[in-house]
């Protein structure tokens, strides 16, 4: 569980509810159903436009890697790859072929497993990089899914907002009743501005910091597989992949 992302999102829910409890007016005046489906529908139906199918109905699983993801043990990777630096370095390289399927990260199970069945340096690296290149393919839509969202939600905010106006200035008989028609008019604004800047534009940040940092744990698994088959010392290779760490774990036994 990501407790950042859970603490912010309650707080700025809370907050908002906060401010409208400590106002003079109802609840009930924040509340219009016919604005929520201009703001959701409208910017899911234009998000169904610039994408697949298939990767829209993903993107609420997308959304739940937000706060549900298991942070990168970047110092625990590097760990196990200079474990099977020494066995190799002490029993040869076949010898981890009984310890793959031991391996947790798959791309390292992955290049092992092939630099044990003999394919060349060259290839484990082409195939391993071909690897992370699709993963930072799907990584970007799932981001880019969210930023759009988080796009279109004010527009259609906007959109709500100038349907209201019209409607209520066509019906100018009774004067009394435009103060409420254009607070009605304004809440699609209001819940364009939050359904980006609470949800969809936050997500597709944090997504985005995932990403990246999956890359660079990748980029361990990657550089590590390869220092193993071109034989290099457990220690040589131990202070190589280090240099990804934050100085404080560096030092980390």
């Amino acid at each position: 569980m990501d407790i950042a992302s859970l603490i912010g999102l309650l707080l700025a829910i809370g907050l908002i509810i906060g401010s409208i409890a400590l106002g003079n007016a109802p609840f009930s005046a924040f509340i219009d159903i016919p604005s929520m489906l201009v703001v959701i529908g409208g910017a899911g139906a234009a998000a169904l436009i610039c994408f697949p199918l298939a990767s829209i109905l993903k993107s609420p699983v997308i959304a739940i890697k937000v706060f549900l993801n298991k942070g990168e043990d970047r110092l625990g990777l590097v760990k196990q790859i200079v474990e099977l630096a020494e066995t190799a370095r002490r029993d040869g390289l076949l010898a981890l072929e009984s310890k793959v399927a031991d391996i947790e990260n798959p791309l390292v199970r992955t290049g092992i497993q092939m630099a044990v069945d003999g394919s060349t340096p060259e290839v484990v690296e082409e195939v391993l990089r071909t690897e992370v290149n699709a993963i930072a393919v799907r990584h970007r839509e799932g981001k880019s899914i969210m930023d759009q969202l988080g796009r279109f939600a004010p527009a259609y905010g906007m959109i709500g907002t100038l349907m209201g106006l019209i409607m209520m200035l066509q019906d100018m008989s009774d004067p009394s009743g435009i103060g409420a028609g254009m607070a009605v008019a304004l809440i699609t604004t209001l819940y364009g501005a939050i359904a980006a800047n609470v949800f969809f534009s936050p997500f597709a940040e944090k997504l985005g910091l995932l990403s990246r940092n999956e890359m660079v744990s990748m980029e361990i698994a990657i550089r590590g597989v390869m220092a193993i088959q071109q034989g290099e010392s457990p220690r040589a290779i131990d202070q190589k992949l280090r240099t990804f760490l934050p100085p404080k774990q560096r030092e980390a036994e």
